[in-house]
C-alpha cells in the first residue's frame, strides 16, 4: 500500500445542492411538496395511530382532517402557505426538517409520504431567494414560536461547514402551524404566478391528487379559492361492477379497485377527438397522494403483457392505493410524481392490474361484435364512488353472445385532407358528425347512385 500524500477534497457545495435539487422538479412539484409536509402534519396532530390510517386508508366516512386547513396565495411578487396542522417543534427543526437527506437513524413510523428529506428546501429553493419560515406548536401545554429566515444568496457565498440556518425568536401564529413566506420570487416562478391560467390548473391537480385527505375532511384553498376534492366514480347494475380487493405486502397494504367509469366508444378509430377530460386508465396512490394518473402506458401493464392502449377501451379506470407507516416502501420516486417502476413491490401489483385490465379489452373486443346487446347491457347503470364499492375478487361485465349470422364485411380506411371533410359534413347536414359516419353517408350516396338496388 502507497503512502498516502494528501486527501482529495469530496466536500459538496452549496451551489451543487440547489441547482440539483430544484432542476428536475417542477413549480407545481414544489407546492405539493409543501403541501406534503401540511398534510403530515395533520396526520400527526389527529392523533390518529398509523397503523389505524394504514388499516383503513380509504374509509370514505373517517373525517379525521376535519378542521386542518391549508391556504396558498400567490402573486407574481410573492408565494405564502400556511396551515394550522400542529407545527413544527423546535426539536425536529433543529434536528432533521431543515437537513439536507435523511439522517442515519432517523425512523419514521408515521402515515407520511416525506422519504428523503428534501421535499420542503428544494420547494423553497425553487420559488425565490428570500424565505421566511414561521412555525407555532404546543409542547407540554405550553405554546412556542420561532422563524427561520433564509436569505439564499448570503448563504450561497458562505462555503463553511456547516450549513446551519439560525433560529430566531418570533411571535405566535394564531393557530399552531407553519407560515412560509417566499419573496423576491424565480424569473420562472414569477412568469408561472403571473400566467393567469396557472391558478386553475394547480387547483384541478390539488382537486385529483389530494382527493383522500379532501374525503378525510382536510380543506385546501388557493387565493381563497376552495379546492372541490375529485369525486372519482365507476358505474354498477347488474352486468357490470368493479373490482376491489386488498392485501398486503412487504409491510404495506395495497387496495386495487377498477371498474367501468363509463361506457366505451362506439366508434373507436383513432381519428375520432377521445372525450373531455377521459379520466381512463390507472391512478397510483402512495400514501393517500396520487403520484401518477390516468395513466396508460407501460408502466401500467398496457403494451408489455397487455396490449398497448387504445381509444375502444376508454371507459376504464382503476386506482391502486399503496399505504405503509414506513414511506421508504413505497414505490414511488423523489418527486413524488411517479412510481419506481423497479420496485418489486409495484411489479407484483402490476400483476393483478392485468386481471381486470384483460377482462375489459376481451369486452371491449366482443362489444364491437354485437353493439346493440353491449349498449342494452350498459343502460341503468349507477355512478358509485370508488372508495365506496363492495368488495369483490373480480371485475364484472357482461357475456356477450356472437351475433347469429355474421355478414362478411370489408373494412373502409383511408384519409382525406380535413378541410375537405369538413366541407363534406356541412354538404350532409351535420358539421359535427363523427368521420365514420360521413364515410358512411358518402359510400351510401355512392352506392346508391352508381349501383342502386
Amino acid at each position: 500500500m502507497g503512502t498516502q500524500l494528501r486527501q482529495a477534497d469530496a466536500t459538496p457545495t452549496k451551489q451543487f445542492f440547489v441547482q440539483m435539487l430544484t432542476r428536475d422538479i417542477s413549480l407545481t412539484d414544489c407546492i405539493l411538496d409543501l403541501i406534503d409536509n401540511s398534510i403530515d402534519g395533520a396526520w400527526d396532530n389527529a392523533q390518529i395511530p398509523a397503523e389505524e390510517i394504514v388499516r383503513n386508508p380509504i374509509d370514505f366516512d373517517d373525517r379525521s382532517l376535519s378542521g386542518y386547513r391549508i391556504d396558498i396565495d400567490f402573486t407574481d411578487s410573492s408565494f405564502t402557505i400556511r396551515d394550522n396542522c400542529g407545527g413544527i417543534t423546535l426539536d425536529d427543526a433543529a434536528d432533521y426538517a431543515f437537513t439536507f437527506g435523511r439522517k442515519e437513524g432517523r425512523v419514521d413510523d408515521d402515515f407520511s409520504v416525506g422519504v428523503y428529506g428534501i421535499g420542503m428546501k428544494r420547494a423553497v429553493f425553487k420559488l425565490g431567494s428570500l424565505i421566511d419560515i414561521t412555525s407555532t406548536y404546543t409542547e407540554s401545554n405550553e405554546r412556542q414560536a420561532y422563524k427561520i429566515p433564509i436569505n439564499v444568496a448570503a448563504w450561497l457565498k458562505s462555503s463553511s461547514l456547516p450549513w446551519d440556518f439560525d433560529i430566531e425568536e418570533s411571535e405566535s401564529l394564531e393557530e399552531d402551524g407553519v407560515r412560509i413566506e417566499v419573496t423576491d420570487l424565480a424569473d420562472g416562478t414569477q412568469r408561472s404566478f403571473a400566467d393567469p391560467t396557472f391558478e386553475g390548473r394547480l387547483v384541478r391537480t390539488l382537486a385529483r391528487d389530494y382527493m383522500i385527505p379532501l374525503m378525510h375532511g382536510l380543506e385546501i384553498r388557493v387565493n381563497s379559492r376552495p379546492v372541490v376534492g375529485w369525486e372519482f366514480n365507476l358505474q354498477e347494475n347488474e352486468n357490470f361492477a368493479p373490482v376491489r380487493l386488498a392485501y398486503n405486502d412487504e409491510g404495506v397494504r395495497v387496495d386495487l379497485i377498477a371498474g367501468m367509469w363509463g361506457t366505451p366508444p362506439d366508434d373507436p378509430s383513432p381519428d375520432e377527438k377521445p372525450r373531455k377530460d377521459d379520466p381512463s386508465g390507472w391512478y397510483i396512490v402512495c400514501n393517500g397522494r396520487v403520484v401518477l394518473g390516468p395513466d396508460t402506458s407501460i408502466t401500467t401493464g398496457w403494451g408489455d403483457q397487455l396490449p398497448k392502449w387504445h381509444r375502444q377501451y376508454s371507459g376504464f379506470a382503476g386506482i391502486v392505493v399503496f399505504s405503509s407507516t414506513d414511506p421508504s416502501r413505497l414505490p414511488m420516486t423523489t418527486t413524488k410524481r411517479n412510481v419506481d417502476a423497479s420496485s418489486r413491490l409495484y411489479s407484483r401489483a402490476v400483476e393483478k392490474m392485468h386481471e381486470p385490465a384483460r377482462a375489459w379489452i376481451d369486452y371491449s373486443n366482443k362489444r364491437k361484435q354485437n353493439l346493440e346487446e353491449a349498449q342494452e347491457a350498459e343502460k341503468g347503470t349507477a355512478s358509485v364512488n370508488v372508495f365506496r364499492a363492495a368488495a369483490r375478487q373480480e371485475i364484472r361485465v357482461p357475456v356477450i353472445s356472437k351475433p347469429a349470422s355474421r355478414v362478411r364485411v370489408a373494412n373502409v380506411n383511408y384519409a382525406v385532407e380535413l378541410v375537405r371533410m369538413q366541407r363534406l359534413q356541412e354538404a350532409i347536414g351535420n358539421i359535427n358528425m363523427s368521420y365514420r359516419d360521413a364515410g358512411i353517408a358518402a359510400f351510401e350516396y355512392a352506392y346508391d347512385d352508381l349501383v342502386g338496388d
